[in-house]
């Protein structure tokens, strides 16, 4: 296709028009396999005279096409581009990123970013010359953008893989040093200078981020880039041009530059100017930076904060950096020196101030509530937030140098109390008390441990905290809500201020600000968890539930649901009238949630955290009504849509949580119903499409439909769940991809089927069998062979004489035997027993064992009979004992069960076997119905020797 047609189609792709714009996008993807198609793209994309809208359309299916096919994921997928093509991409791509219009150029540079990653250096190894020659040959922007991708492509890379960055370096930096002088000597520098000076600091960060290279352990080499940085720190920002518009003043190509050159400052003082936390050969590096870098750069960095104490401006990043900065210094004894003549102003003028609240707080209070909740409750935000740094240089400081500062802070901050107690209600400082309860909270572990705070804690609570529950000011009442959360767990001497904060708590819950009620519900959770009488919350607790489902149909917010997962496990059973309705309101906001998170189209949107949550808390709900099994009944139409959905590959962000909750509905129901068998289906089919990774969590299910639904599993015929289970299992077992660890799970449920259909499924024991020594054969990890050995062992206690025959039909009976015996002698040097550890394998051993016992003696040979008698034997004792210990474990821990089926014998971890006391898998009920199989098959095994040995055969 020529370069007219291309373009026409193009333009036919944004038509209005559904039909014409399939019909172009068909004649696209018709074509786009064919020569010079891409080149063909790409010289639309830089023609100038085209369409600008055109040429958007070329470069986003240009970007697309080489994302998907330039370097595929499958070595042995069929190359979609001639290598010819991709040669003349990769030269004229280079030639004309930096020259199109930021629109285009960033579809261009994601494409750089896919040639560089996938073809540098073995396909590409003469970019790095063009970015050198480029380097010197006034083509500056371009090559220091297209170095930016390559340093970048190293950035996270240790080891082996990061040596190619050592050779970048050593090739360019020469260059870059001398590009960096040139343009800092530049009087009134233009924008486009800033851009320029970007990208190098960009560029360094990247080289520098995991290990220095080692051409900058030159001292001279070092202390050139030093200086430069030091002049970008001291010098002060341009006035001129500065956006009015604080939110594009932050993203100023100056500011940008500085707040680079403080992250690489950062990055080089915490990671390697820090001498505890380096390996020998860079201790010689980390003192020198100390020596003479480190107090320059604290000094700096003070100086800058001294900005915004006189009302000045300084971006939210760089002052968040800056007291990173200071608080990664106190703990070092020659920079808290320096840090110490400076350190009052700094405390009470500038950290104390970024910690109240402000005006911007103000207005995003007033104009959009729901964003000032979400900001505050959000990790990102709270990574890049002046506040958090400065709560958190507070909280370091009374850390690391409590004894000169703590009382010192507190009595500052008893000092703003005094002072807004004592000033008229139009003249109190609001704002100073909101900080001021800010710190309190922050510092609360500390409090809490250190007299005569410690002892005070209860009366400032009451005189200086509770007081703001009824305060005018919205903000106020939100922070006395948090702070209260905080020490909600002191221990009160007077249980009624306890109370009384509870139902503060309680009322703010309904407060006409949706901040305070969000801030309110949190610090429930406190106080629910250190509640020591439920009577005081047990009359409101409907009226709780009420509360927080309309707040959570305003907010979503993964917090709220830990609020509730606190209430449904402190009243566990309790629940149960509400169980119904909470999972109503839980399937509502979860919906709601997913829907949201689709609308972003972003995985850790805040609502698909909620989402997450809301599953959660569902399953928390189930779990605390586990013995009532009507219940299940009640909320399977309510969870059903649920499952089924997420089931599906829509719910791959979920799950987990979703299989969670099928566990507990096909466990706990009085039956399994239809509905909940329609769902075996959906994740065998899963489990073939993209959930492998998940295949334990789908293990507990598929053992319940089999072990509490066998009628329904072995009659019906339409689907065929004794055909489906065969496929997927012999399918992974036969899997030569799959590592030992992710196949576990499959003979897991062969044993949950010769377990649970004896004298059912004989027509199965034989392909089971034969797939089970195949992998058997394969298997490298001993759990694993464990695992595998007790399918033998199950299907010989299924039907002893079948199995046999089968084993010796496969001609590999004696094989088996001779691995299972030597594997059971088989000792650790502690003299512990190497494999069949838990005291479930050592049942079932038992039992397959003890169950050749019971053979015609024209089935077990003689010289047989003893070994397999002395194995049983070995085993029952041991069993014996390992009972017997665990129950003197549980004895002496009180009941405290750790969730692994057995006890533990020796300090290695069972290879990630902690899932057996999970539901259906391995149960109490199955293990005391184990012990009668087994002490009755032992009783039978000794009356059967007895009376071979003395010759009744």
């Amino acid at each position: 296709m020529d370069l007219p047609s291309l373009a026409v189609i193009l333009q036919a792709a944004l038509s209005p028009n559904p039909d014409e714009r399939k019909a172009a996008e068909q004649s696209l993807n018709q074509f786009q396999y064919t020569p010079q198609h891409l080149v063909r793209l790409l010289q639309i994309i830089v023609d100038n005279n085209c369409d600008m809208a055109v040429r958007q359309a070329a470069s986003i299916h240009f970007k697309n096409f080489i994302a998907k096919n330039w370097a595929p994921h499958d070595p042995d997928e069929q190359l979609k581009i001639l290598p010819a093509d991709k040669d003349m991409v990769r030269d004229h791509i280079l030639v004309f990123v930096t020259q199109l219009p930021p629109l285009l150029r960033a579809q261009l540079g994601e494409c750089l970013k896919t040639l560089i990653n996938s073809d540098y250096p073995e396909q590409w190894p003469r970019l790095l010359d063009w970015v050198k020659h480029n380097l010197q040959d006034q083509q500056v922007h371009g090559a220091l953008y297209v170095l930016r991708i390559l340093a970048r492509k190293y950035e996270f890379k240790s080891d082996e893989e990061r040596t190619p960055v050592y050779h970048i370096v050593e090739e360019t930096f020469p260059h870059l040093l001398n590009i960096f002088n040139r343009l800092v000597q530049i009087v009134n520098p233009p924008l486009d200078v800033a851009d320029l000076i970007k990208l190098i600091c960009k560029i360094f960060w990247s080289s520098i981020y995991l290990e220095i290279p080692k051409q900058l352990f030159d001292p001279n080499v070092f202390n050139a880039w030093m200086i430069l940085f030091l002049n970008m720190l001291e010098s002060p920002v341009p006035l001129e041009g500065q956006p009015a518009d604080p939110e594009l003043r932050k993203s100023w190509g100056w500011w940008k530059v500085k707040k680079w050159t403080i992250h690489i400052l950062n990055r080089l003082y915490t990671r390697f100017g820090d001498l505890k936390l380096q390996n020998p050969e860079n201790k010689a590096f980390a003192q020198m930076f100390q020596k003479n870098y480190a107090g320059k750069i604290l000094e700096c960095h003070i100086n800058l904060l001294n900005v915004i104490r006189v009302g000045g401006y300084l971006p939210d990043r760089v002052i968040n950096l800056i007291l990173q900065y200071l608080s990664n210094s106190i703990s070092k004894n020659t920079m808290y020196t320096l840090l110490q003549s400076r350190l009052d102003s700094l405390l009470f003028e500038i950290v104390f101030p970024l910690m109240c609240f402000n005006d911007n707080d103000q207005k995003l209070w007033d104009e959009d509530p729901h964003e000032y909740v979400r900001k505050g409750y959000d990790i990102i935000e709270d990574l890049y937030s002046p506040r958090t740094a400065a709560m958190d240089f507070v909280s370091e400081l009374v850390r690391k140098r409590g004894k000169e500062n703590l009382h010192k802070f507190i009595q500052f901050i008893v000092g703003i109390f005094k002072s807004y107690d004592e000033a008229p209600v139009e003249y109190k400082p609001y704002r100073q008390k909101d900080g001021a309860l800010l710190a309190i909270g922050a510092l609360c572990d500390k409090l809490k441990q250190t007299e005569p705070y410690k002892s005070q804690l209860e009366p400032m609570l009451v005189q200086h905290v509770f007081p703001e529950f009824n305060s005018p000011v919205g903000h106020l009442r939100a922070k006395a809500a948090w702070v209260a959360g905080q020490y909600a767990h002191i221990n009160f001497a007077d249980q009624n201020n306890f109370l009384k904060a509870l139902h503060s708590v309680v009322s703010g819950m309904r407060d006409s600000e949706l901040p305070v009620r969000v801030d309110s519900v949190f610090a429930l959770r406190s106080f629910v968890e250190a509640c020591r009488d439920l009577n005081e919350i047990r009359p409101i607790l409907p009226q709780l539930l009420d509360e927080f489902f309309k707040l959570m149909n305003e907010v979503e917010n993964e917090d709220l649901v830990f609020t509730l997962e606190t209430i449904v496990d402190k009243f566990g059973e309790e629940m149960a009238p509400y169980a119904l309705g909470l999972c109503q309101n839980l399937a509502a906001a979860f919906w709601r949630c997913m829907n949201t998170a689709e609308a972003e189209d972003e995985a850790d949107d805040p609502g698909a955290l909620a989402a997450v949550g809301c599953l959660r808390a569902i399953s928390t709900i189930l779990e605390s009504v586990s013995r009532l099994p009507h219940l299940f009944v009640q909320v399977e139409p309510t969870l059903l849509p649920i499952m089924r959905r997420m089931l599906s590959s829509d719910g791959q962000e979920v799950f987990e949580e979703v299989l969670e909750i099928v566990s507990y509905m096909t466990f706990f129901s009085p039956t399994i119903s239809m509905d909940m068998w329609s769902l075996w289906p959906l994740m065998m089919e899963a489990l073939a499409d993209f959930a492998i990774d998940y295949f334990p969590n789908i293990l507990v299910p598929l053992d319940n439909y089999v072990s509490r639904g066998t009628a329904h599993f072995l009659a019906c015929k339409e689907p065929d769940y004794q055909q489906s289970l065969w496929s997927m299992i012999s399918s992974i077992m036969a899997d030569k991809n799959m590592e030992d660890n992710d196949i576990e799970p499959a003979p897991k449920l062969i044993q949950v089927l010769f377990q649970n259909c004896k004298g059912q499924v004989d027509q199965w024991v034989e392909p089971y069998l034969r797939a089970t020594v195949e992998r058997l054969r394969r298997a490298e990890k001993s759990y694993l062979k464990c695992l595998l050995i007790q399918v033998i062992a199950d299907a010989l206690y299924y039907n002893a004489s079948l199995t046999l025959s089968i084993l010796q039909k496969l001609g590999v009976a004696t094989e088996i035997f001779n691995l299972w015996f030597q594997m059971l002698q088989q000792v650790k040097k502690s003299g512990l027993r190497a494999n069949f550890k838990r005291e479930h394998d050592k049942k079932v051993c038992c039992l397959g064992l003890t169950s050749l016992l019971l053979l015609p003696a024209d089935q077990l040979p003689a010289e047989a009979l003893g070994r397999v008698f002395k194995a049983a034997l070995d085993l029952l004792v041991a069993y014996k004992d390992q009972v017997a210990e665990a129950a003197k474990e549980e004895e002496a821990e009180d009941d405290d069960d750790d969730g692994m089926d057995g006890f533990q014998t020796d300090d290695e971890d069972d290879d990630g076997d902690g899932s057996d006391k999970e539901m259906g898998v391995d149960t109490e009920d199955g293990d005391e119905a184990d012990s009668i199989k087994l002490q009755k098959l032992a009783e039978q095994t000794f009356d059967v020797i007895f009376l071979k040995n003395n010759g009744y055969r």
